[in-house]
Order: structure tokens, then C-alpha cells, then sequence
């Protein structure tokens, strides 16, 4: 689109005043976000919820539903702490790609050099693990590997050396294979790379640098805040939503689904994930996580995103989905009694993060909706970016 400048002086000079980007966009593509979001948690039954947009480097809006808790009128709030599940391992590769930009690992460091007991029915496909493999879903292991031991509360040392019997479906980086335990070995990496613990770099580098104010890693630090949701299973055939206790679980591997976040926290994480916190994290390190690893083709049937979807690929712990021939990164998150969800567009620089404290397809109704109106919508006519480098005129 031609760039014409001499007529919008008068708008520069505004915006540069004020150190912000504009958008010019014509109807609303907000408009009907809200009251979708309630009536489909009310048909579904979920007890509540809470979402955020984000759009241009701010909340452009925030909306919650429900209580915390079934039998309670303690109400889900924007402060409302749920568990992120499977968005965690979004923060976990962002911590691993800082510590490899850090020259502490390598992408293509051996993973036996830091689990020298993970042995496998071919002794040569564990010699050629390597990290970026854990990240990018491509062990090449059968999906899932034990995650029946992490239902049963397992530690994950206990659970390492199950892989010896497990004979492989592929070479490493060949093909997909969804996993949480294999995942979670990025963690040992790090720790002995960097002599620090996961928890204290998640929080020291991550969490409290971004002002993700209610977030944290692990179960007692999600027992402790008081406004937090209960997690909810469906009880009588689907008819009645049941309160269950938050076990170890998938506490137990924090890499792949240990951290806890309010909506506002997830929203901030969706703000710098944009590259607009680059005083925390060079938008350079977050790159590598969005490149295209290997085909996800069985993401293409499933739910309502599988109806809107042309492709879909893994990255290193972010999916990169291809709708009406556009990107869109996103990671879906379920630990038992919650489902969570964050996602964003980088070209029209919106993004949309959702969490439910009951286990229900309607985590994939609103976002593909969400998505599939902010489609539909043109282009922004302008953008005035105040970037660190200069402005910016683009679409």
C-alpha cells in the first residue's frame, strides 16, 4: 500500500507526542467478543472464566464470567488466579532460548549430557536427543509418553527410566509426538546450566521483570493466593460440575504445565511474546520460538479450530497455526479442572488469551470465533509504530 505521510503530520505529531501506535480500523472487531464469550460458558455450563485482548502493545479489553467456585458467590475477577496447564511450556522455551542467548546451552546440546540415566530401547536414539528436540515436540517418542504416571502424582525421577522399554516411532525431529514428561527435561538443562533453579529464573527473569504480579510456578504458590479458581470436573453424565482438589500432578514437570497466571498476568506475557517488552526480552530471543518445526496434522480435525484451519505446526513450545493463509502462534492449555488458551496474530498485532476453571469445548469455540471475526476484518488502514528505532509507516 502507498505510504503517504504529508497528510497525517498533524496525527505523527500527536502520536509521537504521546508515545503510542494507532490503528485505523472501521467497524469494531470487538463488538460482539463479550456477549459471545458469556453465552457460550453459560451454554456449556462452565462455572467461570475470564479473557483479555490485547491489541498493539495494550489490554484493549478484559471480560470475566462466573464464580471461582461452584456453591460460592466469590466471583471470577481479572486478578483471578488459574492454572495456565500446556501455555507454561510457551514459558519455558522463551527461559531456555534466554539461557542459549546467554552462550549456557545450545540448542543442539545432547540431552543425556544433562539426564545421563534416560535410556531407551535404542540406546542410539537417546545419544541423539537434543534439546531443541524437547521443545519442539520431535523426540520422535510416542505422544503422551507416561503421562498416566503424572496423573498418578509420579516425581519425574521416577518416571525417566519407564523410557527404557519404549521403542520409538521415529528418529529424533522426524515427526510429532505431543509430550509433557520429555518436555520437562529442559529443566535439569537449565538448572545445571546456570547452577539456578527453574523457579527462581522463571521469576527472576520472566515473571517479575514483565509485572506479572499474580504469577508464579507450582502447586503451593497457586494454594496461597486467595483469589484463585477452584478447578471443576463434570460429574452425572455431564449435567453437574463437581469442585476437585489441585493435586501435584502436572506440578510435578513445571516446564510443560507448572505455571499459574491471572488473565491480566497472560495478557502481559501475550504483550512482551509481541516484542513489545524488550526491555526484558530481545525480540530477537523470542524468533527462534516461532519458526516452523515440524506439521501438526492432526491439530487439522480437531474442535472448532480444525474447522478454520489451513495448516498447523509446532515451533519450540508454540504452535504456529495457519488460518485464511495467515499465522497465528498459539499454545491450548488443559490440566484436570482447567483449560487455557493464548494466541496471537503478529501482522495485525492483536492477540487473545482465555482460562476457564472447567474442563469444556468452549476454551475452542471462543478463540476460533474470536479469530475467525478478527480475519474478516481489512487490514488497518495505517500504523504509526513509535518504536525505539524511529516511526514506522505500514499497513
Amino acid at each position: 500500500m502507498p505510504r503517504r505521510v504529508r497528510p497525517i503530520q498533524g496525527l505523527l505529531a500527536a502520536v509521537l507526542a504521546a508515545g503510542l501506535s494507532v490503528f485505523a480500523y472501521g467497524a469494531d472487531p470487538l463488538s460482539s467478543l463479550d456477549q459471545n464469550f458469556r453465552d457460550t460458558l453459560s451454554e456449556h455450563g462452565v462455572p467461570g472464566g475470564a479473557y483479555a485482548v490485547v491489541r498493539n502493545g495494550q489490554i484493549e479489553k478484559v471480560g470475566t464470567f462466573g464464580v471461582r467456585r461452584v456453591g460460592s458467590r466469590a466471583p471470577v475477577t481479572p486478578n483471578t488466579v488459574f492454572r495456565t496447564a500446556s501455555v507454561s511450556k510457551t514459558f519455558a522455551a522463551q527461559l531456555t532460548a534466554m539461557v542459549v542467548a546467554d552462550g549456557q546451552l545450545r540448542w543442539d546440546d545432547p540431552v543425556l549430557r544433562f539426564v545421563p540415566e534416560l535410556r531407551m530401547q535404542d540406546p542410539a536414539h537417546a545419544r541423539q536427543l537434543q534439546l531443541h528436540h524437547l521443545l519442539s515436540q520431535t523426540t520422535g517418542v510416542v505422544p503422551n509418553a507416561f503421562d498416566n504416571l503424572l496423573n498418578a502424582n509420579t516425581p519425574l525421577e521416577r518416571i525417566v527410566p519407564h523410557f527404557a522399554g519404549v521403542q520409538p516411532l521415529c528418529a529424533p525431529g522426524a515427526c510429532y509426538t505431543y509430550q509433557n514428561v520429555l518436555f520437562a527435561l529442559v529443566e535439569p538443562a537449565i538448572e545445571q546450566s546456570t547452577g539456578r533453579s527453574f523457579e527462581e529464573l522463571m521469576r527472576e527473569r520472566l515473571l517479575e521483570p514483565l509485572g506479572m504480579h499474580q504469577a508464579s510456578v507450582g502447586r503451593e504458590a497457586f494454594l496461597a493466593e486467595l483469589d484463585r479458581a477452584t478447578p471443576h470436573v463434570r460429574r452425572a453424565q455431564g449435567r453437574v460440575w463437581t469442585p476437585v482438589e489441585v493435586t501435584e500432578s502436572y506440578y510435578l514437570v513445571p516446564a510443560a504445565a507448572g505455571v499459574n497466571a491471572s488473565v491480566l498476568d497472560l495478557a502481559q506475557w501475550l504483550i512482551a511474546q509481541k516484542g513489545y517488552r524488550p526491555d526484558v526480552i530481545d525480540p530477537g530471543v523470542i524468533q527462534p520460538l516461532k519458526e516452523k518445526r515440524v506439521r501438526t496434522v492432526r491439530e487439522l480435525r480437531r474442535g472448532a479450530w480444525g474447522a478454520i484451519l489451513d495448516d498447523a505446526h509446532y515451533g519450540l513450545g508454540w504452535r504456529i497455526f495457519t488460518v485464511a493463509d495467515e499465522p497465528i502462534f498459539m499454545h491450548n492449555g488443559w490440566v484436570r479442572g482447567f483449560v487455557a488458551h493464548i494466541s496471537y496474530s503478529r501482522d495485525r498485532r492483536v492477540g487473545l488469551v482465555v482460562m476457564l476453571n472447567g474442563e469444556s469445548r468452549a476454551l475452542g469455540e471462543v478463540s476460533a470465533d474470536f479469530w475467525r471475526e478478527q480475519l474478516a476484518q481489512p487490514y488497518p488502514q495505517l500504523v504509526v509504530d513509535t518504536t525505539s528505532d524511529g516511526v514506522k509507516l505500514s499497513r
